[in-house]
């Protein structure tokens, strides 16, 4: 089957002269999951593997789908305490493929998207560790030095929240199909309560249970989907992963068939003491962390439909509509979570 974001005949030729090893022909296939940057999975005549990650079709946003930021990130992290997966070649020239992309090692093993995928890969006595070690890794990213990996330029330091605040408002002016006065609401009333930051870390900007691969055993093998990784408060990441980690019974989801519902996950609250043990950080003001990680996603979302219904991602996956409900109920929920703030 052709996929247009994939020019095989050019891509087999560029492989073949710039990733060590590999033996055309090459066969591509799409990686599910992940709505924004396109992943591949790519076996070469050998049967040696590798991912090869690139934009989204059509017109991008200047600041998002940056890869050579994106294979920097992963770069400066190998030798790391933080797992990742190692990379192999960086293709900048448009002509190869269309837009740039890159290349790692494939890293093989499961992604837990779903409560289903969950249950078919690991028993409910195996879940509280997978869980701990989630937690864990996000402390470890948080301990890493940018300036000693080569990162203390990747972004300003300071006054984090107010340039994210910044910045995905000016995405939802970009990305929105509609009004949705809220957002905007939400949006003032964050800005206004902004709290005083610590030390800058790295944050990675979406961090979550399925952006990682795990092993067999259940440990962390990779973090992956760095696009939104930069310098600033590392409670963001913290409150961002706490809206993902649903819980049975639950209202809203963020996620579809969210994973951590699946019986012997930690709870949220458990996910928070275990981050405060692990990185000694106080998360006594987590919840404006929480609204501005509602409000934000609600716009990613919004920005993932918006590009869905122009064609950007090829022939439109069954029951993205929804994403407009969705939006709307994550802008409601940052409203109750910052108006909780008192």
């Amino acid at each position: 089957m052709s996929d247009e974001a994939i020019d095989r005949p050019s891509l087999e030729a560029w492989f073949a002269t710039s990733v060590p090893g590999a033996r055309p022909p090459l066969t591509f296939e799409r990686i599910s999951g992940g709505r924004s940057n396109l992943t591949y999975a790519v076996r070469d005549a050998g049967d040696r593997r590798w991912a090869l990650r690139r934009p989204p079709l059509g017109k991008r946003l200047a600041s998002a789908h940056d890869m050579a930021r994106e294979h920097r990130i992963i770069a400066a992290l190998q030798g790391t305490e933080v797992p990742v997966p190692p990379v192999t070649s960086l293709c900048a020239d448009d002509s190869v493929n269309g837009a740039p992309f890159y290349v790692m090692e494939f890293v093989d093993g499961p992604v837990l998207r779903s409560r289903t995928e969950v249950e078919a890969s690991f028993d409910e006595s195996e879940r509280r560790a997978i869980g701990e070690r989630v937690v864990d890794t996000l402390a470890a990213i948080h301990a890493v030095d940018p300036d000693q990996v080569g990162l203390g330029d990747l972004g300003r330091k300071g006054d984090y929240v107010a340039r994210q605040l910044h910045r995905w408002h000016d995405q939802w002016e970009k990305s929105k199909t509609g009004e949705l006065p809220l957002v905007e609401d939400v949006h003032r009333r964050l800005s206004e309560r902004i709290p005083e930051q610590g030390p800058a870390t790295i944050v990675h900007g979406d961090y979550r249970l399925d952006n990682m691969i795990l092993s067999p055993a259940g440990q962390v093998a990779a973090v992956v989907d760095w696009e939104l990784c930069t310098l600033g408060d590392p409670l963001a990441d913290v409150g961002l992963l706490l809206v993902y980690w649903s819980e049975a019974g639950d209202e809203l989801m963020p996620l579809f068939e969210a994973p951590t519902t699946a019986p012997g996950f930690p709870s949220r609250e458990e996910v928070g003491e275990r981050y405060a043990g692990a990185s000694g950080r106080d998360l006594s003001g987590i919840d404006f962390y929480v609204a501005l990680a509602y409000w934000k996603l609600a716009i990613i979302l919004q920005g993932v439909y918006a590009r869905y219904a122009a064609g950007q991602y090829g022939e439109a996956s069954e029951g993205f509509e929804e994403f407009v409900g969705i939006v709307e109920r994550l802008a409601a929920a940052a409203d109750d979570a910052e108006r909780r703030l008192g």
